[in-house]
């Protein structure tokens, strides 16, 4: 199955409640390629709720898009927890959005040059009244395409969790 099939019912199921609730999101996200952003977008009136999103793949990114720089980050490194909440804090004000949500990681077939194994991502939401929540996921793959689809499914769980 491709990605968008696994990920698109619960695009979907967001956007109903997110629509419901009158909030949007916004999406920084580096391995997962943009299918974050793809699947939310795929539901018909996503413009109701997606703000917009990048992928933050690239230093060039983090300085262009998201206006961030090396200064920001003190002792964080991308591929980790604190670093994904910074990042969902920062999409999430410069898009005025209600919930902020981030995927950092590495998806394959190698790791990291911070030392992460292939598979290991970090995923993050900012929202409001000051939320953050985060966490680590660990797939143990090697396959770039599968481990891109779990990062997603990782974030929009994420999301999907907080609409409770």
């Amino acid at each position: 199955m491709g990605a968008m099939q696994t990920l698109l019912p619960l695009a979907s199921e967001i956007g109903a409640r997110l629509k419901a609730r009158g909030e949007t999101v916004a999406v920084s996200e580096s391995s997962a390629g943009g299918l974050i952003s793809a699947a939310l977008l795929a539901v018909p009136g996503a413009s109701a709720y997606y703000r917009g999103g990048g992928v933050i793949y690239t230093r060039q990114a983090f300085r262009g898009l998201l206006g961030l720089g090396r200064e920001d980050l003190g002792d964080m490194r991308s591929s980790t927890e604190p670093y994904a909440r910074l990042l969902a804090r920062t999409i999430r004000g410069k898009l005025d959005a209600d919930w902020g949500l981030c995927e950092t990681g590495a998806a394959g077939p190698s790791g990291n040059m911070y030392g992460d194994a292939s598979g290991h991502t970090c995923v993050a939401l900012a929202g409001p009244k000051s939320l953050e929540m985060s966490r680590t996921l660990e797939t143990g793959l090697t396959d770039r395409e599968v481990n891109m689809r779990r990062f997603a499914m990782e974030a929009l769980e994420l999301l999907k969790d907080a609409l409770h």
